[in-house]
């Protein structure tokens, strides 16, 4: 009962930032529709009602979390299927509205509804006291490393500043996780999407006098600024991540860390065969998409030939390095075949934006492909991109459960497992894989 009252406060919180979203958008008289009239006053008290009911949920279902922030953004897309596509159809007489038009309509809805999963996970996180202690060091080295990441990214004078305030926000939000690489990629890129909608989608047009411009052709114009959030958010974290182990490895004296490093260095090796062998089954699935849109070609133009056998030979090898990739930096971060796919299908995301939509045009001699029309012609190459991370999570996280540290029996590995897996789940890392998907499902909403 404490957590539900927490929860329905927080969720009116949520709900008054998010009722002033819909006055501004016109949409309360059909949330008072339900109750058959067309007062806006009558659609916001309705509206607060249902925030509070739905953030009661919120706050039973998150009790033990120990972060919030991508939960209530997770929690809000979902409300937004379960909501306005849904069940306010139903409850109007009238058919459910999955269809993508009527989704690019509710646009407006769904930032609504993100607004209100941030706001009443922050409200949530102040009642129960989620806070943490920031370190002036670790603002620091997080502004730096967001600076450099958007110097990297070659974003411009705006982008650096936003790049420090990415860094900044990261390190105040999370702290000093300790996650490993591969959790911080998806982190950050998760956190860049966030920054997409604060930044590029609502403050920027307001601070030119447009307005909360959430229109849907507002949104597809923004949309363009998407894969460089993706990519500020993921390189910040990484550096921020990287900043911090140096800054241990440095000045801490414990002798540990050495000597860990040490003991699993023959466990790196294997790790990379099975980054190999992951890579090369999540390439051979991949090969079908490719095959199907005609790609393989341009693939091979990345040596200057045509042939489609070369692209294919080139398209497996990638995919392997990628693999790799991913061995190094996600390695004993899968317990379990769920959390494998979660982190496959989220690695591939990124690879999608930092891939195709990036690398591959510089490499070609053109610039990063990112504008909408860009984005919409590359759909059939994220389901492949989703797909091969799938694979390659699953394959992995089997590969990897099949050896045992040598210095623990299966029997202690088995009960480490476990035992890592729980702390997994109360963690973020689920929110995070679940928002990545919905991120990469949206995609034709967003741009078509």
């Amino acid at each position: 009962m404490r957590n539900a009252g927490f929860g329905a406060l927080a969720g009116l919180a949520g709900g008054l930032v998010f009722g002033a979203v819909m006055v501004q958008i016109g949409f309360l008289p059909t949330v008072a529709a339900i109750v058959r009239t067309d007062s806006p006053v009558v659609g916001f008290a309705v509206h607060l009602l249902i925030a509070a009911i739905i953030g009661s949920i919120f706050g039973v279902l998150v009790a033990r979390q120990r972060e919030l922030l991508f939960w209530g953004l997770a929690y809000g897309v979902l409300w937004w299927f379960l909501g306005p596509l849904t069940l306010l159809p139903i409850l109007l007489g009238e058919p459910v509205a999955w269809d993508v038009a009527t989704a690019q309509d509710l646009i407006p809805s769904l930032l609504g509804h993100l607004a209100y999963g941030a706001a009443t996970a922050t409200g949530l996180a102040l009642l129960s006291r989620k806070e943490r202690q920031l370190k002036p060091g670790l603002l620091v080295r997080a502004s730096a490393a967001g600076l450099l990441a958007a110097a990297v990214l070659g974003l411009g004078w705006n982008g650096l500043i936003v790049g420090t305030l990415v860094g900044a926000s990261y390190a105040m939000i999370f702290g000093d996780a300790r996650e490993g690489s591969g959790p911080s990629l998806i982190r950050g890129a998760a956190f860049g999407f966030v920054w997409w909608v604060l930044a590029a989608v609502t403050v920027w047009p307001l601070l030119d006098g447009r307005g909360l411009e959430w229109s849907p052709a507002a949104v597809r114009t923004a949309v363009a600024d998407l894969p460089g959030y993706v990519l500020l958010g993921a390189g910040a974290a990484l550096l921020i991540c990287w900043l911090g182990g140096l800054s241990r490895a440095v000045f801490s004296d414990d002798v540990r860390h050495a000597l860990e490093g040490r003991l699993v260095v023959g466990g790196r090796v294997i790790s990379v065969w099975h980054g190999v062998i992951a890579g090369l089954a999540g390439g051979v699935i991949f090969t079908g998409v490719m095959v199907a849109v005609g790609f393989l070609p341009a693939v091979a133009s990345l040596v200057g030939s045509d042939s489609a056998v070369v692209g294919l030979v080139i398209h497996l090898l990638i995919s392997q390095v990628i693999g790799v990739t991913y061995a190094v930096f996600f390695r004993r971060r899968s317990f379990d075949p769920a959390s494998g796919i979660g982190w496959g299908v989220s690695y591939g995301f990124l690879w999608w934006v930092l891939g195709n939509l990036t690398l591959l045009p510089v490499l070609l001699g053109a610039a990063p492909q990112w504008s909408a029309t860009a984005l919409a012609v590359s759909f059939p190459s994220l389901v492949g991109h989703l797909a091969y991370g799938a694979v390659l999570g699953l394959v992995y996280q089997r590969l990897e459960e099949r050896v045992s540290p040598w210095h623990l029996t299966r029997s202690e590995a088995t009960a480490a497992r476990a035992a890592a897996r729980h702390e997994q789940t109360l963690s973020a890392a689920p929110a995070l894989w679940s928002l990545i998907t919905c991120v990469a499902l949206l995609i034709p909403i967003l741009v078509s």
